[in-house]
């Protein structure tokens, strides 16, 4: 089950428990924009900068070595766009947090990151004039996710058979 990174614990019970309805055997849970970067078959080793742009929720995540160091988000996605905010106001919010980012001790990883070039997920990947506007905002190549709608549920997907692979699972 992906989450988003910065999810409300009360949200994660929730999730977990509705999940517990099916009787899993097990339940995995991965941070989306981890699951998002496995899914793209991203080099995790290197700093990496994931933008999850969903229809309710914006994060921004660094990864290196294949852990979160640090993440953002805002309450804002692309269904938003339908009502009460425009293309550049979102990319706005996205831009003043990865200034946040550049702030905090993570600095330096954002650097590098950003050199690499962010990787947009969610389905805000899907629309060029956000692919468009963030990569001149930001200033670096923006890197839309190959089927990026559906790259977290690939990510975790590889990681769900990773471990009934797992000798541990039998």
């Amino acid at each position: 089950m992906t989450l988003p990174v910065l999810c409300p614990e009360a949200d994660r019970n929730g999730a977990l428990a509705a999940v517990e309805i099916l009787q899993p055997r097990a339940v995995i849970t991965i941070d989306s924009v981890k699951a998002a970067a496995i899914g793209a078959k991203t080099d995790l080793v290197k700093p990496l900068l994931v933008i999850d742009l969903g229809a309710h929720l914006t994060e921004a995540a660094v990864l290196a070595n294949g852990c979160v160091i640090e993440a953002r988000r805002t309450p804002h996605g692309t269904a938003d766009l339908r009502t009460s905010i425009t293309i550049n106001s979102l990319i706005e919010y996205i831009r003043d947090m990865m200034a946040d980012l550049l702030s905090h001790d993570c600095g330096p990883q954002v650097v590098d990151a950003l050199e690499r070039g962010p990787l947009l997920a969610g389905g805000g990947a899907l629309l060029p004039a956000i692919t468009y506007q963030l990569s001149k905002q930001l200033s670096c190549p923006v890197l839309p996710a190959s089927g990026a709608y559906t790259v977290a549920l690939r990510g975790a997907t590889t990681i769900a058979l990773a471990a009934h692979r797992h000798p541990s699972a039998h």
